[in-house]
């Protein structure tokens, strides 16, 4: 399976910070945005990565990530010049998804929690084999600003809706979606919406009606964290430092998730560690010396 990090748009949430630089770019806490949903693809099993953006962030993303082997993924990079809906992005990916499935995540979307690598890769394999699409439901207090799931016996999906006035459960979608390779194709038929956007809801509904949508639920061992106003950037830099103060483990290293996978080896890590003249440097080489476990 294959992964798109969607870091386009304005971040127009966020201005004036986002004026002269791309939203994913911002810290949280100790690391660049996109370091959270990039770890949380790791963590799947995906090593293969499109980031689309925009054609004035790209330059900053591909210094950023730097080489393609540091971390044992591939990526590549794609323009979206402007935003077109959440579903444009398997329209503008058609080419690098090629005949694969593929993981959609949203560069200001963060994911934390201890079973999360495994509930992700049993996503992964239960789209492959069903052949449709898997998204997640989140329990909020709010759910009448995000697209809202409903779910029946069994898990069995009911309906999603886009930002209902009467919301029919508490479950949100969060920000990653699973599908199978008919996705391109799918979205290709999708009309625009009132906003003049390729609504990625309009796209599951589709999978909906074919009987071809599942759901998993994120319960409370799991944190969503989205980053993309004022409030809520603060909010998910505080999460991430009081987590990692308190256990002195890192949240959403590259580095560290390279190496815990096999995808490098300790003299590698610790070679990368060693440019970095810092805490977030001086951690990785602990992980190196097998200090942190």
């Amino acid at each position: 399976m294959k992964g798109i990090i969607l870091a386009g748009g304005r971040g127009s949430r966020l201005f004036p910070l986002t004026i002269g630089v791309s939203k994913q770019l911002l810290p949280v806490y100790d690391k660049p945005m996109i370091y959270y949903p990039l770890s949380t693809l790791m963590l799947a099993g995906i090593r293969e990565v499109l980031v689309i953006s925009t054609p004035e962030a790209l330059p900053a993303f591909r210094t950023l990530l730097g080489d393609p082997g540091r971390w044992g993924v591939t990526f590549r990079y794609q323009e979206q010049a402007e935003p077109r809906g959440l579903a444009d992005a398997f329209l503008v990916g058609r080419k690098f998804i090629g005949d694969s499935p593929v993981c959609l995540i949203l560069g200001d979307n963060i994911f934390f929690g201890h079973a999360l690598s495994g509930t992700l890769r049993k996503s992964m394999e239960t789209t492959k084999e069903r052949s449709g699409a898997t998204v997640f439901a989140y329990p909020v207090k709010d759910p009448e600003r995000y697209g809202v799931i409903e779910l029946g016996a069994g898990g069995r999906v009911l309906s999603i809706e886009e930002k209902p006035k009467k919301p029919r459960s508490n479950y949100a979608v969060p920000g990653i979606y699973f599908y199978d390779n008919r996705v391109v194709e799918i979205a290709a038929g999708l009309k625009p919406s009132s906003r003049g956007e390729i609504e990625i809801t309009d796209l599951n509904n589709e999978y909906l009606k074919e009987g071809r949508l599942g759901a998993e639920v994120m319960g409370r061992g799991v944190a969503w964290l989205d980053a993309g106003t004022s409030e809520a950037l603060l909010q998910a830099s505080n999460f991430v430092q009081a987590v990692e103060e308190r256990q002195g483990l890192m949240i959403s290293s590259p580095e560290e998730i390279s190496f815990r996978l096999g995808y490098i080896n300790a003299g590698e890590l610790r070679r990368q560690a060693n440019a970095i003249n810092n805490p977030y440097g001086d951690y990785l080489r602990r992980v190196a010396d097998e200090k942190i476990s």
